[in-house]
């Protein structure tokens, strides 16, 4: 099996855009968030990311293609928010749910840190839901380390 990665095309891209935003807004407000603080909080962080609908300069988003060339997936990287000029991110990755399980998403995570080294990052961070266990443990195995962790817990009213 062989993955490689493969700049997306201008013409895929808002598409793509428009998607993952909205698959962002589900998994924070299936995370706690209001629907609205989702929304906005989608908004503030990819803008900068995306102004006027192109990648800023750094900003790298690939389809994730399989050994005949199929896409399967996609991948965004590039620095993060931070003063580290030297820190990056994986903003975003998703494998096809059909295509899962054959080792494209590791590979596609190996392909990144390759490309994010050779623009000059030491360093490559990402965040997984908590409910995301099959991806937690894909970053476990390759090397990620826990940095941080939030937790949280539903009440519910008190009955008479």
């Amino acid at each position: 099996m062989s993955t490689t990665l493969r700049p997306m095309s201008a013409e895929r891209l808002p598409a793509w855009l428009e998607d993952s935003t909205r698959e962002y807004i589900e998994e924070l407000v299936a995370a706690g968030r209001t629907r609205e603080d989702a929304t906005q909080h989608a908004a503030t962080s990819v803008a900068p990311a995306f102004p006027d609908g192109s990648p800023a300069p750094g900003q790298s988003v690939f389809d994730v293609l399989d050994d005949e060339g199929e896409r399967v997936g996609f991948l965004w990287i590039g620095p993060d928010t931070s003063a580290d000029p030297d820190a990056w991110w994986v903003w975003n990755i998703q494998i096809d749910a059909d295509k899962r399980g054959h080792g494209h998403g590791r590979a596609a995570m190996l392909l990144g840190e390759d490309h994010a080294r050779r623009e000059g990052a030491r360093t490559l961070g990402l965040n997984v839901f908590g409910s995301n266990s099959v991806a937690r443990g894909l970053y476990e195995k390759l090397g990620y380390e826990t940095t941080a962790l939030q937790m949280r817990k539903l009440l519910t009213p008190e009955t008479d």
